[in-house]
């Protein structure tokens, strides 16, 4: 067994992973997961920058990380960073950070390989059930992007595009530096659109429709699951590869559309970190869902950070 460390590094959050993995089979055993709300792209999207602020709260959540990896004795380690640090300008400034505490060098990966590590993490533990049916249709719906992975025991298409809950939230509903809390008819209609345009832009390269198994990951999906349960608390036992219908997720998404601010940090299961961006990542599981016509999604806890992990067995 070989003592790995994943860090996967997006544009809302920040994760880690350490596990024993089996190099023979790449089963991998869970000592700590954990994950921190940074919002690292916060207002990249209109400046191409890493604002001060957002790089200091993901240095300190680095920080914390390392002494979780040194205290656990991880013999190896692999930091992946996704969205906001592609796009900005000021990306050397966050790898030097991220080198100096953890002494590794972050991977600014692709969107394709981001499409590729969420796949094999959503999907290993999915091979010889009977009651899925593939190709599965693997879609990691981030802060700043949203990849769309088509495949059957391995990949064939995949595609990222810039639509995630931080980029719409931000684009769409944000005035005068304020959130519209509920955002108006007008913003929902544009971010819709936006919305449509991305999905339209991914079935160019990714044959969304051929897929027969649609499975959700990330945080926006996991929180749309904890609502349709009605959690009193987040439960990652009870999300994980639970099945959420298209009626619950229309039903789900139009209510937080609807809602205060103070109405969705109430809810029992939401992330206080989420309470702003749910909306929009909500809508855009919807929409993903309409335009396929998926009568349901399965929700998994598994995803890109346990395909980094993985790929260290």
């Amino acid at each position: 067994m070989t003592r790995v460390a994943a860090v996967d590094c997006g544009t809302n959050s920040i994760r880690l992973l350490v596990a024993d993995a089996d190099p023979r089979t790449g089963e991998l055993v869970d000592l700590d997961r954990r994950m921190t709300i940074v919002r690292l792209g916060q207002g990249v999207d209109r400046t191409g920058r890493l604002a001060p602020e957002a790089l200091e709260r993901t240095f300190a959540a680095c920080r914390e990380y390392a002494a979780v990896v040194k205290e656990l004795g991880a013999q190896r380690l692999r930091f992946v960073a996704t969205s906001a640090s592609r796009d900005a300008e000021n990306r050397d400034e966050f790898v030097r950070g991220v080198l100096d505490i953890l002494g590794v060098e972050p991977e600014v990966i692709t969107g394709e390989q981001e499409a590729a590590f969420s796949f094999t993490g959503a999907t290993k533990e999915l091979t010889g059930r009977d009651d899925l049916t593939r190709p599965y249709l693997v879609v990691d719906i981030g802060g700043g992007s949203t990849e769309f992975v088509v495949g059957d025991d391995g990949v064939r298409a995949a595609r990222s595009v810039d639509v995630g809950c931080v980029r719409m939230t931000e684009r769409h509903l944000v005035v005068d530096g304020k959130i519209t809390d509920p955002p108006t008819e007008g913003q929902i209609a544009a971010m819709r659109a936006d919305i449509e345009a991305a999905l339209d832009l991914a079935e160019r390269t990714v044959p969304l429709r051929e897929a027969h198994t649609l499975v959700g990951l990330a945080g926006s999906v996991t929180t749309v699951s904890a609502i349709a349960q009605g959690l009193p608390a987040y439960d990652s036992a009870a999300i994980h590869h639970s099945r959420v219908s298209h009626d619950e997720v229309r039903e789900i998404t139009e209510r937080l559309l609807r809602s205060t601010h103070a109405e969705r940090a109430a809810i029992g299961a939401m992330h206080p970190g989420r309470v702003d961006v749910i909306a929009a990542g909500a809508l855009v599981l919807l929409a993903i869902m309409e335009r396929i016509g998926a009568r349901e999604v399965v929700v998994s806890e598994h995803d890109i950070l346990d395909g980094i992990g993985w790929s260290l067995a």
